[in-house]
């Protein structure tokens, strides 16, 4: 799966101290990204997909298709919004924002 981001989480990553980009880093390339492979598989069989408990993906109440992922629960308590998007036949995580629960604020 390819990713990309909107502006505003290149701004709020740029703010992480560089331990905490490369726990974010760490935890896609470990967990995130094997899992985004294994819902778009579910989701071109359209099958449901249950993601690893251990990164505590959910849907934001009250937005269209954003969802969250908790990236550490140490300090920082890091959290990360991001939404699908199919394009070309093809599918993309989009990363939103990142950072603690203000990101929620406007995901």
């Amino acid at each position: 799966m390819k990713y990309r981001r909107t502006e505003e989480f290149k701004r709020d990553y740029k703010k992480l101290k560089p331990e905490h980009q490369n726990a974010f880093r760490d935890v896609v390339l470990e967990k995130f990204a094997p899992a985004c492979d294994a819902w778009a598989t579910a989701a071109a069989n359209h099958m449901p997909y249950v993601w690893p408990a251990s990164l505590r993906v959910s849907e934001l109440k009250n937005t269209a298709r954003i969802m969250e992922m908790t990236w550490s629960f140490a300090s920082p308590d890091g959290r990360a919004t991001f939404q699908f998007e199919h394009h070309d036949e093809e599918w993309f995580c989009l990363w939103r924002r990142i950072g603690d629960h203000g990101v929620y604020v406007s995901p």
